[in-house]
């Protein structure tokens, strides 16, 4: 917005004051994070409830509807750390979608835009939903939950019959390979599949309603010619080569045979991976084709065709990424990595089962959980979800090494609970691990370094002939550097805190930056001199360091 609509927002806001999709902070200085989040959550739900398209939580104006301002969040690391706590403890991974800043009279006020919640999905803040009762906050009642997540029952964009479409609209080649999947869901009915006329091949697929044509079937089966009866949709997939080279390629319907077809245009060549104590290289395909389509084909099931979007596939040197439009529908994906989760409710039901019928994917939420098992398989990194933006789901699936000790580490474990695999994987992408995580894998000696800046230790290490890049990270006791300038003072007599630096610099660990460096050796300093080891000659502004 530009800074004319802010203050007319600013305005706008004041005048018609608190209500279930505005809420008002004074917030002179700061204001917690964890009830900045109970309000999201709360704001958001309000918001769908009544066809908000945003709601506001606004900092700076007091209860008296007077501009008080504040300093809360002044930096933009501030404002961007407020979005990913928020976003890590919202279930559903919404976070808030801009923070404005508005001077009004010389004093600074914040307007934190809060998306209202996606159609069917309330948000929760840490498994608790909220909501709003006139200006206080509440749970989110049963039947506002109820309300919410009903909201989707008869409004399934692909179960609409396509009033003009009729058989000669669906394409032969892919009805035949929607029989054979059939066939392979249900082998009992093998051998009267090929009695059946496609009308009632495609009535016992679900792919039709009462014999009408539905958009699922123009989807999946449907000509290229005929994407014109699902306009304004453009029923595209595309493919994208970034990189050194770079080329595309758009694939319009059947979506059911297109999909390999672009599976197929990424290339897959040979790994070749080294485990420790071995001479023989262990080979593998640098994706696995089973990941690849079943990445692919969650894209077509669940992606919100209201949006009118196409689904892009991103083939990059190292890694392959899929991003399709609506927000992760139910519950989060760590949900399904490490249990039997099986969804409660789907944005496309009529296309889910569709698909399922075509034995393409299963109701039961399992796809997430086998692409994580290819990857731990083949000892690669764990695929990653970016739910950042609300409106759109990025799956990377990763077709290269990060780091050679976490992949040779997979070749030793294999015994390693996939918890500690998927915090491992976290580690060696340098993402935010869980407290709870980072005490697991300390107990179990997998991990060393102070948070955010985890390594391996020396157990993983030894493991995994990585020792010197384990050296270069882990820190050595206050002694160890203690003797160091015990020794140098010995020899030169005094140093200066310039000399010093120069001594311990390059031998403190990696792990640490310039400012942590400059503290260690500081307090290193300070605790030689109440130890009578050192003393000061000089002064505290050009310290001259001699033994005591």
């Amino acid at each position: 917005m530009s800074p004319d609509e802010m203050h007319a927002l600013l305005t706008s806001l004041i005048d018609g004051w608190e209500n279930e999709v505005v809420e008002f902070k004074e917030a002179a200085r700061q204001y917690s994070a964890d009830k900045t989040g109970e309000y999201v959550s709360a704001l958001s739900n309000e918001a769908n409830l009544r066809g908000a398209h945003s709601a506001w939580l606004v900092f700076g104006v007091s209860n008296s509807r007077q501009v008080t301002g504040t300093t809360h969040l002044e930096s933009v690391e501030k404002r961007q750390s407020l979005k990913h706590h928020v976003q890590q403890s919202i279930d559903q991974g919404l976070t808030i979608r801009e923070i404005y800043e508005v001077e009004r009279d010389g004093k600074r006020v914040l307007l934190l835009e809060i998306p209202a919640a996606p159609l069917g999905i309330p948000i929760s803040w840490k498994g608790d939903y909220r909501a709003r009762a006139g200006e206080s906050l509440v749970p989110l009642s049963l039947d506002k939950q109820d309300e919410i997540r009903k909201q989707t029952i008869n409004t399934d964009w692909t179960a609409e019959v396509i009033p003009n479409a009729t058989l000669d609209h669906l394409d032969p080649d892919a009805i035949l390979r929607a029989r054979q999947g059939f066939a392979e869901r249900y082998p009992r009915l093998a051998d009267r599949i090929h009695s059946w006329d496609d009308a009632t091949f495609l009535d016992k697929a679900r792919l039709t309603l009462d014999g009408g044509i539905t958009r699922a079937a123009i989807l999946l089966l449907g000509k290229n010619t005929a994407t014109h009866l699902v306009s304004p949709h453009p029923a595209e997939l595309t493919w994208k080569l970034t990189g050194a080279e770079s080329a595309y390629e758009h694939f319009q319907t059947p979506f059911l045979l297109t999909a390999t077809a672009l599976a197929k245009r990424i290339r897959n060549v040979q790994l070749r991976l080294l485990p420790p104590d071995e001479l023989i290289y262990r080979e593998i395909s640098k994706y696995d084709e089973r990941s690849v389509l079943e990445a692919l084909y969650n894209c077509i099931a669940h992606q919100d065709y209201r949006q009118r979007s196409r689904v892009i596939v991103t083939e990059h040197i190292d890694r392959v990424e899929f991003i399709s439009v609506g927000e992760f529908f139910d519950r989060a994906p760590e949900d399904y990595m490490l249990s039997e989760r099986v969804p409660r409710s789907y944005r496309n039901p009529f296309l889910v089962t569709a698909m399922t019928e075509l034995n393409l994917i299963d109701h039961l939420g399992s796809g997430i959980q086998r692409i994580v098992a290819d990857q731990r398989r083949r000892f690669l990194p764990m695929p990653d979800y970016d739910l950042s933006d609300p409106t759109e789901v990025k799956l990377t699936i990763h077709g290269a090494v990060i780091d050679e000790a976490y992949t040779q580490l997979m070749m030793v474990r294999t015994d390693l609970p996939l918890e500690d695999v998927l915090a491992l994987d976290r580690v060696q992408k340098k993402m935010p691990v869980t407290k709870e995580a980072v005490a697991r894998l300390r107990r179990a000696h997998l991990i060393e370094g102070r948070s955010p800046n985890l390594h391996v230790s020396s157990v993983v290490a030894a493991a995994t002939d990585t020792m010197a890049a384990y050296v270069r990270t882990r820190a050595q006791s206050d002694d160890f550097y203690a003797k160091l300038v015990m020794d140098y003072l010995t020899v030169a007599g005094e140093a200066s805190r310039r000399d010093i630096n120069e001594l311990l610099w390059d031998k403190l660990s990696d792990a640490l930056d310039d400012s942590q460096k400059r503290n260690k050796v500081m307090n290193l300093l300070t605790k030689m001199r109440r130890n009578a080891q050192i003393r000061n000659a000089g002064t505290r502004s050009k310290p001259r360091w001699m033994l005591a």
